[in-house]
């Protein structure tokens, strides 16, 4: 059986990216052929994949995205696979791995939806709502596996859509990400070859795009610190994206030597073995797989309340959520909480990886493939 995968772009620490890779892994490892359709891949290409780069020469996102779709189905129309598996929304897709928000939601919500009628009529706002539609929409063949409650409430509110459609997904933390699978000494390790002193703190940040992620809400955070606990932070913050807006914060408000900025990298299960708190105060995020690694990793988190996992540092004890009002001011405190409160933060480290051992966080390739596989 073949199945053929479409993705926009493909990137080694994007977390959509990284989902699709470990589900396309799981189907192959079931005796199947996987075809990949992609504009762009960076990094390693797994040698027994067909990785066919589709040209889309448009200047705009959403006249790459109808090039991406017409091309591909054309594409297919000759060479037929037996499933098609998009990780981005388009027509005529057997199953979608949705890894975003319902985008009719965030036009509704943002400053974008106050231009009402103006921005309706605009090529973009009728490219990415007609795939949308043509993904969700009531009467559609696509079966939709999601990674939030909160999208399938989205979805349905906006398209009607069936709910035998939908398939929430456990999510899929790597092995390599939980406290128990790790060398011995390895955040130790990391610590001493970064320069990184025993009685340091940590705090670790990973994502690309910092400023939906929030990396300015860390600073502000640790600027705020009372000083005798600043001078001792190290901030790491780890992601494809241009750092020197937040590095200039970071100077503003005095914390520069507090920060390091480093692009997406792969020992981020190092990273994660040495930190003592990790930040997501994320501005919106549709899940924030990051926030179960670290949690899968034992370390105590501060995430805002708009993360769609938010709910599970909740649930287990493992840190803090911040929310509106004061969201700054609320992250000010929780942060000096944890880096302050030495028993506290032992605690929530302690309920991390209790519930990285009881909590079913690893086998979303495998359910993902399940569904796929099912529709042959």
């Amino acid at each position: 059986m073949l199945v053929a995968f479409c993705l926009f772009k493909y990137f080694p620490y994007g977390g959509l990216q990284r989902d699709f890779l470990r589900i396309a892994k799981t189907v192959e490892s079931r005796g199947h052929q996987v075809r990949v359709y992609v504009q762009s891949w960076e990094g390693d290409k797994p040698d027994s994949f067909e990785i066919i780069f589709v040209p889309t020469p448009a200047l705009t996102n959403h006249g790459q995205g109808r090039q991406f779709a017409d091309w591909v189905h054309a594409h297919l129309a000759k060479h037929p696979a037996d499933v098609l598996v998009g990780f981005n929304k388009m027509p005529g897709l057997d199953v979608y791995y949705a890894a975003d928000v319902c985008y009719k939601l965030k036009v509704d919500s943002s400053k974008q939806g106050l231009k009402g009628l103006l921005y309706r009529l605009t090529p973009r706002y009728r490219h990415f709502s007609h795939f949308e539609e043509e993904t969700y929409g009531r009467g559609r063949k696509t079966r939709l596996m999601m990674i939030a409650q909160s999208q399938i409430t989205d979805f349905t509110k906006y398209y009607n859509t069936e709910p035998e459609r939908f398939v929430l997904l456990p999510p899929g933390i790597a092995p390599d990400r939980r406290y128990s699978n790790r060398p011995a000494g390895l955040g130790e390790r990391f610590r001493r070859e970064n320069g990184i002193t025993p009685d340091a703190l940590m705090l670790l940040q990973v994502g690309s795009d910092f400023a939906r992620k929030g990396v300015d809400r860390s600073i502000r955070a640790i600027a705020a610190l009372p000083q005798d606990v600043r001078r001792r932070v190290v901030y790491i913050t780890v992601g494809q994206d241009a750092p020197e807006k937040f590095q200039a914060l970071a100077g503003e408000l005095g914390v520069k030597d507090n920060v390091r900025i480093l692009a997406g990298r792969s020992d981020v299960p190092d990273m994660l073995a040495a930190a003592d708190v990790f930040l997501h105060p994320a501005y919106s995020e549709n899940t924030g797989t990051v926030i179960l690694e670290a949690v899968a990793a034992g370390v105590p988190l501060i995430v805002t309340a708009c993360c769609g996992y938010a709910f599970h540092v909740e649930k287990s004890g493992a840190g803090l959520v911040v929310d509106e009002p004061d969201l700054q001011g609320n992250l000010n405190r929780a942060l000096a909480r944890l880096l302050t409160d030495d028993s506290f933060r032992a605690q929530c480290a302690a309920n991390a990886r209790r519930y990285a051992d009881t909590e079913d966080l690893y086998s979303m390739p495998e359910k993902a493939a399940d569904v796929i596989l099912s529709l042959t």
